[in-house]
């Protein structure tokens, strides 16, 4: 599982500077959860962030010790590095609200 935008999205009049957006989901093996969770994720993405984002998968069975960095307790785990501040998102994604108002790629009052 990976995905990488190509960031040849149209720029928008009003953005100054385009910003790539760096995601991290951390998984552990290819679990229905995490399946999902990574549907749901490039789904999101493509619709709210075309060509302006970076999805990492970050399988822990393979890599136990990359979660430490990102102080990692529960999984499937969405972390946003860039934009900074860095934000979490635990679960499968589902609720694409919820995501967009997590990520800040929509504020809660809609």
């Amino acid at each position: 599982m990976s995905a990488v935008s190509s960031g040849k999205g149209k720029k928008k009049q009003t953005d100054s500077i385009e910003e790539i957006w760096n995601l991290r989901l951390y998984v552990a093996g290819q679990t229905p959860k995490s399946i999902t969770a990574f549907a749901n994720l490039k789904k999101i993405c493509e619709e709210h962030l075309a060509g302006k984002y970076r999805i990492e998968v970050i399988d822990l069975l393979k890599n136990p010790q990359l979660a430490k960095g990102d102080q990692i307790i529960a999984i499937p785990t969405l972390v946003r590095k860039l934009p900074e501040p860095i934000k979490k998102i635990i679960g499968d994604l589902a609720n694409t609200e919820r995501v967009l108002v997590g990520l800040d790629i929509r504020s809660a009052s809609g």
